[in-house]
């Protein structure tokens, strides 16, 4: 596989400078001259794999954190907030958006934070979008939460096999709460309720045994990890405390998938099944969706798993949940999805894995692509009232480590190109086009007529 290079001068200058070097002292860390380090950090020379791993080595540093770029979507996540109709007719393109970028990096990340914390043209602030922005902040991984379920975890098993009786035994022992499961007509419009007087946790019939056991250890994670979670969701900058409440809920979502997936044991678990998805759904006992939510988490320092983003959509192509996690990935903010993902297909087969090898816009082949993976899921009332696509993606150079990824061609030239939703996506000539992309200039030449009702000027 071929070496893998990004530019990241300011990064590396801003690292050099955090630890109070000069480039020539640096450089001999690096065993690079420093001349040469010099035309890293100006953006002139690429970090090669090999100059990245002295990094690593020398500086016990996240390869990962060199791109300065991560935290606000990269060129993508530019072009995003750019597309805002305040931009329109400044006709900035992607080669200036990167060139801003590259040279800037820090100031791009505060046109991110000033425009983010701004909201849309015309807009209230979006709770939804602001929770999840706080998510990404941590790269959806809360270490301190997690080895705190991680050690109740354990303590749970050591004298019980199934987790469904180690959550139950757990309530009745610390906190005199039995379960109870109780028809649909009782608890119509709820999943879940704690009954103090009857001292009872109550659970819908309708629920599935990973929904049961998911809803239990929710419970749990609300009885006795609240202070800990209270204190990440107090220190979370948020203008509307409906943020922090869907900020709260995700986190003791997080405990919860902490105490059924405990960290080690499921790093572990994946690595030896090569992140075989089927196989770990039977192994912890829990649905697709909740696996792919702790995929998404599997960053503690000298333990990290693979780095997964997750997406659900609805048959309309709505997004109504996304996790990037420690990935890159650049379309996980969108609010619609490419016509051309299978992920759509997914619902057409229910139950059936689809697999693809999909290229971003013309961000995809630069950076190699993405394999993405994606299944149907119910919602989690009545079997059928609900229905999604949940998708995990990788990128596509660490995905031959996947069981998934056996027999798929993962060559650049075999890529399915998509894009970020049409409004967004830059992509000429596509036949499956239905809207013009914000912020382009549309072209219209009466000698001819193309494949797609809008064609725009070239960039």
């Amino acid at each position: 596989m071929a070496d893998q290079s990004l530019f990241a001068g300011p990064a590396i200058r801003r690292l050099r400078k955090r630890e109070g070097m000069t480039q020539a002292s640096t450089a001999a860390r690096l065993e690079i001259s420093p001349s040469y380090l010099n035309l890293i950090e100006r953006n002139q020379r690429p970090v090669s794999a090999r100059v990245m791993m002295r990094l690593v080595e020398q500086f016990d540093f996240d390869p990962r954190s060199l791109r300065a770029d991560e935290a606000i979507g990269g060129v993508d996540g530019l072009a995003r907030r750019f597309a805002d109709e305040r931009f329109a007719d400044l006709g900035i393109d992607r080669d200036e958006l990167q060139e801003f970028l590259a040279s800037s990096p820090q100031v791009a990340s505060a046109f991110a934070r000033l425009y983010d914390n701004a909201g849309p043209a015309g807009g209230a602030t979006d709770p939804l979008a602001a929770s999840r922005a706080e998510v990404e902040r941590w790269r959806n991984h809360f270490a301190d939460l997690d080895s705190e379920a991680e050690a109740m975890a354990d303590e749970m098993r050591l004298s019980r096999g199934d987790i469904g009786i180690a959550l139950a035994d757990r309530l009745r022992e610390r906190h005199q709460l039995s379960v109870r499961i109780l028809p649909r007509e009782v608890l119509p419009d709820s999943l879940r309720r704690l009954d103090l007087h009857a001292r009872q946790v109550q659970l819908s019939e309708m629920l599935s045994i990973p929904s049961r056991n998911f809803q239990l250890a929710m419970q749990l994670a609300q009885l006795e990890f609240g202070d800990g979670i209270q204190a990440v969701a107090s220190g979370a900058r948020f203008d509307d405390e409906a943020a922090r409440g869907l900020f709260a809920r995700h986190l003791q979502g997080y405990v919860a998938a902490a105490l059924i997936m405990p960290y080690g044991r499921f790093l572990r678990a994946c690595e030896a099944t090569g992140y075989d998805l089927p196989v770990l759904e039977r192994r912890f006992g829990v649905s697709f969706e909740q696996l792919a939510h702790r995929l998404t988490t599997l960053q503690r320092v000298g333990q990290r798993g693979l780095p997964f983003f997750m997406m659900r959509i609805d048959r309309a192509g709505q997004v109504s949940k996304t996790l990037a996690g420690g990935s890159t990935a650049r379309f996980v903010d969108s609010i619609q999805t490419c016509p051309l993902w299978d992920a759509h297909r997914a619902f057409d087969r229910a139950g059936e894995l689809q697999v693809q090898f999909v290229a971003l816009d013309d961000a995809g082949e630069r950076e190699g692509g993405w394999l993405t993976m994606a299944r149907t899921v119910e919602g989690a009332g009545a079997p059928g009232e609900a229905q999604f696509v949940v998708a995990l993606g990788i990128e596509a150079v660490l995905a031959d480590q996947l069981a998934q990824a056996r027999g798929v061609s993962l060559r650049s030239g075999d890529a399915q190109p998509i894009g970020p939703g049409c409004a967004r996506c830059h992509r000429e000539a596509c036949s499956q086009r239905s809207l013009p992309p914000a912020g382009r200039k549309l072209a219209f030449d009466r000698s001819r007529r193309g494949v797609t009702p809008f064609e725009f000027e070239r960039s």
